[in-house]
């Protein structure tokens, strides 16, 4: 007598469960999930990544590069003097020759231009990290319509996390109460696809990198 089409598929089940079923691989926890940058130096694939992402990048060799950089962004967006909380990023643009406003006054009506210093910066995304451990606080890179970065090579890291563990080293226990990784201009294609710059946060986002050796003037400033 011929199997019907059940007896079939239940002889194909009984057979199936006979078998042990494989165990998927084991995974390597010590291989990195990302493969490596593009670029080998991490600095210049931070660069190219935050290009990618919409920031705009200046190097700076010297303070007084950094002074003619930030002068050039200023006439060409036509705006004034950044707000500038930090004592040792005031006392850095000071030795540069670089004017700011140092005080809170009218700050919410005129907060179109900020310059802050950042914990870290990272390769892979572009980002970067800022937190409100700072006198910048919170507001200083969210609110202003412009945000301004001052950073240095040595606060290059290749991924997200190595920036975690900057920061976790440096605060230890006493982390900051907001922590944040900015990838660009604040943006939104929420409503009918149509990109809008500036919806959450700073519609420009610029970074001044400037060099070690001429950061040691007033290494403190970018800590």
């Amino acid at each position: 007598m011929a199997e019907s089409s059940r007896d079939v598929i239940l002889a194909r089940i009984r057979h199936g469960l006979a078998q042990p079923a494989p165990l998927p691989p084991r995974p390597d926890f010590e291989v990195p999930v990302h493969p490596p940058l593009a670029n080998p130096d991490a600095v210049v694939a931070f660069a190219e990544s935050f290009q990618r992402v919409g920031g705009e990048f200046y190097y700076c060799e010297s303070l007084a590069q950094l002074a003619v950089q930030v002068a050039g962004f200023q006439q060409r967006q036509q705006v004034g003097a950044p707000y500038v909380w930090e004592p040792a990023m005031q006392a850095l643009l000071r030795t540069a020759g670089v004017a700011f406003r140092a005080d809170e006054a009218d700050f919410i009506a005129h907060a179109d231009l900020s310059l802050t210093s950042c914990e870290a910066l990272v390769a892979r995304t572009g980002s970067v990290l800022v937190s409100a451990a700072t006198a910048s606080g919170r507001r200083l890179s969210i609110y202003p319509d412009q945000h301004l970065v001052v950073a240095r090579p040595s606060q290059v890291v290749s991924e997200i996390g190595e920036a975690l563990r900057v920061v976790q080293a440096r605060y230890g226990g006493q982390m900051p109460s907001m922590v944040s990784l900015t990838s660009g201009p604040s943006r939104t294609a929420d409503i009918e696809k149509t990109l809008v710059l500036g919806a959450h946060g700073p519609r420009r986002l610029a970074l001044f990198l400037l060099e070690d050796d001429d950061a040691a003037l007033n290494d403190a400033a970018l800590n």
